[in-house]
């Protein structure tokens, strides 16, 4: 479990290439493991080529396997939650006429100018339009346009848990939310969530005994569960929020995915709700132009000065390409586009995994697939063996904040660019788990080779 955990915080960029790791002695006592169990953890990690150990010197970092490009080859890239890219003729001479439009216009000078965090008036506005399927009344004052999903969460952090107060997280989160925490040192604390969303008992509990900068929250097409937290649950945690005057990040960066988008918790407790949502998920992660709508103005300004020490500026061009998109539908056609593609990568991999435990969204371009007890090789081990076979997922370990990861993968079906490699990849995996000894005698033979 541990080299598990090791290899995911080297995936997701919390530990780096030549960081020293805990000694022996203080990691078990950190853990409170046994220091035989710690050893074996860490052999575990060097025969994985994660670390390296000398003598008097220490354990440290090694880096990264050797990992898959992300286009080309014929490499099966299902790690990066992308989505889907559309191959309709007509959306993609629009795409590269908006490029054309803006690269021509008479406004290109200004563009290349600094200018206020935030973006213009009308990149808020467009923002707002976006934002309004979900937000019952989004107001232009409280929005920003920023540079992608990431860089909010890291402005909200840093200025709202200051002086060692926590993050209440899911035990399963978006594993760039654990790189922030880890880089600004941000505890995270861990509840259990269900189908239906995080556990009120836990989460109120929480709140009563510990410091709590904040509760943060993947509400719609969860990364990794795929759940999506109910009605009932939503108000259950504005009620908790409103009562222990504990604000909100609410991540909705799938939100607007389903045909039917769910009302946001910010409608419950919007006087202490960040709400997020950017175009990444409905058009494409290149275009990094995310809004956040904060509580109310004073708190928006706030956040755009902590964000603007942190990243100047968002790109005045990428926010002028998302205004035009948004203002003109080329945002709601591409996210159209996006939808009925992922509903027929949804449809192939139920037919495919038929009778295999998996969790999905018809709407949504990943899967949580449960591994059956008779796999008993690792979601880690299972993770490196597919890509050595060119097929890349993430193992549980990845999005895992209570040391205790769940015997599980996730996949995504938005990273390949045919439906035939999503095809391919899906039946790989079906063998394995239908054959758990193929897989075992393959991983013998491995190391044998080895």
């Amino acid at each position: 479990m541990i080299a598990d955990l090791i290899a995911a915080d080297i995936e997701s960029g919390v530990l780096h290439v030549r960081d020293k790791l805990p000694t022996l002695r203080e990691l078990s006592s950190m853990l409170a493991l046994d220091y035989t169990t710690v050893a074996r953890a860490y052999k575990e990690a060097r025969e994985r080529g994660l670390i390296d150990s000398s003598p008097g010197a220490g354990s440290y970092v090694k880096g990264k396997s050797v990992s898959l490009s992300l286009r080309g080859g014929t490499d099966i890239e299902m790690t990066m939650n992308s989505p889907p890219e559309p191959s309709n003729p007509a959306l993609l001479d629009k795409l590269n006429q908006g490029f054309t439009n803006i690269a021509g216009s008479d406004c290109i000078t200004s563009l290349l100018r600094y200018q206020n965090f935030g973006g213009t008036y009308d990149d808020k506005q467009a923002g707002t339009t976006l934002l309004s399927k979900t937000l019952d009344e989004p107001k232009v004052e409280c929005v920003l346009a920023c540079p992608g999903t990431h860089s909010v969460l890291l402005g909200l952090l840093s200025s709202l848990a200051t002086d060692g107060m926590s993050i209440c997280v899911e035990s399963l989160v978006y594993p760039g939310l654990k790189a922030i925490a880890a880089q600004l040192k941000v505890p995270l604390v861990a509840i259990d969530g269900d189908s239906d969303g995080p556990l009120i008992y836990q989460m109120e509990a929480l709140c009563k005994s510990k410091d709590i900068a904040a509760i943060y929250l993947n509400p719609t097409i969860q990364n990794p569960t795929t759940h999506t937290i109910n009605k009932a649950r939503r108000e259950a945690i504005a009620d908790i929020a409103i009562r222990y005057s504990i604000p909100i990040i609410e991540d909705d960066a799938y939100g607007m995915l389903p045909e039917t988008p769910t009302s946001a918790i910010a409608n419950l407790a919007p006087e202490l709700t960040y709400y997020i949502t950017g175009l990444a998920k409905y058009f494409g992660a290149g275009l990094r132009t995310a809004y956040v709508h904060a509580p109310n103005k004073a708190s928006a300004n706030r956040l755009a000065g902590a964000m603007r020490a942190l990243s100047v500026m968002s790109s005045p061009i990428t926010n002028k390409l998302a205004t035009m998109w948004l203002q003109d539908g080329t945002v709601e056609q591409m996210t159209s586009e996006i939808r009925r593609e992922s509903q027929a990568r949804q449809t192939l991999a139920k037919t495919v995994l038929q009778g295999h435990k998996y969790f999905a969204h018809a709407d949504g371009f990943h899967l949580w697939i449960h591994l059956p007890k008779s796999v008993e090789v690792n979601p880690s081990t299972l993770a490196a063996y597919l890509r050595t076979q060119n097929v890349s997922v993430v193992s549980s370990a990845a999005f895992c904040t209570n040391n205790n990861p769940p015997h599980a993968i996730r996949m995504c079906l938005g990273g390949p660019q045919a439906r035939w490699e999503c095809e391919k990849g899906l039946t790989l995996i079906t063998e394995l788990l239908a054959d758990p000894e193929k897989l075992t005698l393959a991983l013998a033979n491995k190391k044998v080779r080895k």
